[in-house]
């Protein structure tokens, strides 16, 4: 992307935006509240590009202000951000000096624009966000069930159980309830074709990746962190791993690799390929969450459905 002249960096925390602009040098503290932020984006030029991290709730605010400002940003990776830092000498760890470091950020990475904040995605994201939250409790309480052996902590923690049972139920039928709006039913449609793709994996795709059927095979495999890396250094050629991504989706992803294994036989036969191949059952259900996860994004990219 052609960056504008103008640039301003800006440090996100729960309480507070520091904002440090390029071209005057000049850092100013704000409160990170809706007024607060739209007022002093006011007062920057149109063309300006506001530089910040994602630092997810707490920069939701800063997101709905900057699109109804109609400015450019760039929201960055934290760990692309902190590895920068490092390498930019940036020793040093304060608000205003993580401001005046993201301002030299594009110049160094190709950063693309953020993506304009979508209202409903951002629902979707926080009801599937907090199933994920409510599951997770559920399975450390059914661990510990198992080890209780006292009668009245182990009737507690049914109790709470079933109550985890019901808000989970609860959060699926909102999520089921937001996939049927206009903006999400025609994916969720097509996602759906795939025998294994559930629901909560298509939930977490339309809120998570964004991105689907407009990337590259391989840019979309790197998103989610289900492209090899090499480990090459001279003569020695190390195994490939995959690493960083979107975690989340990959779990999703790899869930759905374990179906379509089952139930299609082109990703049965792709399972069965790469495990004679590499000798590890892991390896290759990694292989077919990639597979299934390109098959997706031509799905998407091309508004085709399924076919095995």
């Amino acid at each position: 992307m052609t960056l504008p002249a103008s640039r301003v960096g800006c440090d996100v925390s729960k309480a507070w935006l520091d904002f440090h602009v390029a071209q005057t040098g000049v850092s100013t503290r704000i409160a990170n509240e809706a007024s607060a932020i739209a007022a002093f984006l006011a007062r920057l030029p149109r063309e300006a590009i506001v530089v910040f991290e994602a630092t997810a709730p707490y920069d939701r605010a800063l997101r709905q202000a900057l699109d109804a400002a109609r400015l450019h940003s760039i929201r960055a990776n934290p760990a692309r951000v902190r590895d920068f830092a490092r390498a930019a000498g940036f020793l040093a760890k304060t608000d205003a000096v993580d401001a005046r470091m993201l301002t030299r950020l594009p110049d160094a990475l190709d950063m693309p624009e953020a993506p304009a904040f979508e209202p409903d995605r951002e629902a979707l994201l926080a009801l599937n966000r907090r199933r994920d939250q409510l599951v997770e409790t559920r399975a450390v309480e059914r661990g510990r069930l198992l080890d209780e052996p006292e009668a009245t902590i182990r009737n507690s923690l049914v109790t709470h159980i079933e109550w985890l049972d019901g808000a989970i139920l609860a959060l699926e039928k909102e999520i089921e309830t937001m996939l049927r709006r206009p903006a999400f039913e025609a994916r969720a449609r097509l996602l759906a074709w795939v025998k294994g793709v559930g629901r909560v994996t298509v939930a977490t795709l339309i809120a998570l990746l964004p991105e689907l059927g407009s990337r590259s095979a391989k840019t979309i495999a790197a998103i989610a962190g289900l492209a090899p890396l090499n480990r090459d250094s001279g003569t020695m050629r190390g195994q490939r791993h995959i690493g960083g991504g979107r975690r989340r989706v990959r779990q999703a992803l790899y869930m759905a690799a374990l179906g379509a294994i089952r139930r299609i036989e082109r990703f049965k036969a792709h399972y069965l390929a790469v495990k004679s191949r590499s000798g590890h059952a892991k390896v290759a259900i990694v292989a077919v969450a990639r597979k299934l996860l390109v098959t997706l994004n031509a799905m998407v990219r091309t508004s085709a459905p399924f076919r095995a």
